[in-house]
């Protein structure tokens, strides 16, 4: 392996996307339909705050309490978005800061989970995650591979075998992408979770994992054997 201390670039933080939502109370099979005919997404809104148990408070529309165990519960909230407005969080890499426009207030958030129909491949319902100035928070990130690796050069072919990596961190601290530079990077070399640095982020992911590795192509080996 080698070890490599990459840098992570403060341009590649987390782009801020705007998303109006509407609370949900009719959570029937009926109201559903009736939303996905209209152009609207079911979606839970989780993450919100903790409260001791028995609740005595008064939740909003669209609010329920999910009892955590005897003494705790956590308040999420079923949503409905438009179809439309959802298209640039679904359908690209990139991951985003939401500012989730709910019965008056705007609340921070992030996608976590989508569900698709199988055969049509349509959206069925999205998880949101509200998050919070200094709770830390686990997301999948891309992985951009940057520079010419010295192993490619030599004849062999880069394999990124990793897409995304699972971090930990404040959300104002997770970039929208995670770039590897491979200048370095032998012939037959790889890297793994473990060579890699980024400056405010625990890496969750298993510290043996190869992210990317240059392969020894059938030139590379020909060329290697005439130098012998």
């Amino acid at each position: 392996m080698v070890n490599i201390i990459i840098f992570l670039v403060t341009q590649f933080k987390m782009k801020k996307f705007n998303l109006k939502a509407e609370a949900r109370q009719d959570l029937g099979k009926k109201a559903v339909k009736a939303l996905r005919n209209a152009g609207k997404i079911p979606a839970v809104l989780n993450g919100g705050k903790l409260v001791e148990l028995p609740f005595n408070g008064t939740l909003e529309a669209g609010e329920k309490l999910v009892e955590l165990d005897a003494k705790r519960g956590m308040i999420t909230t079923d949503i409905t978005v438009n179809a439309e407005d959802v298209r640039k969080l679904i359908y690209t890499p990139e991951i985003f800061e939401i500012d989730l426009e709910l019965n008056g207030k705007t609340r921070k958030a992030v996608m976590k989970d989508l569900a698709f129909q199988p055969v049509k491949d349509t959206v069925l319902h999205i998880d949101f995650l509200e998050v919070y100035p200094d709770k830390p928070i686990v997301m999948e990130v891309p992985v951009k591979i940057e520079g010419h690796a010295e192993g490619v050069k030599a004849g062999g072919k880069l394999q990124l075998s990793m897409r995304k990596l699972k971090v930990k961190a404040l959300y104002n601290e997770i970039p929208e992408k995670l770039v590897v530079n491979v200048d370095h990077l032998g012939l037959g070399k790889s890297l793994a979770v473990g060579d890699l640095h980024f400056e405010g982020l625990e890496l969750m992911n298993a510290k043996n994992a190869v992210v990317c590795a240059v392969q020894l192509t059938r030139a590379a080996r020909g060329a290697a054997a005439k130098a012998e």
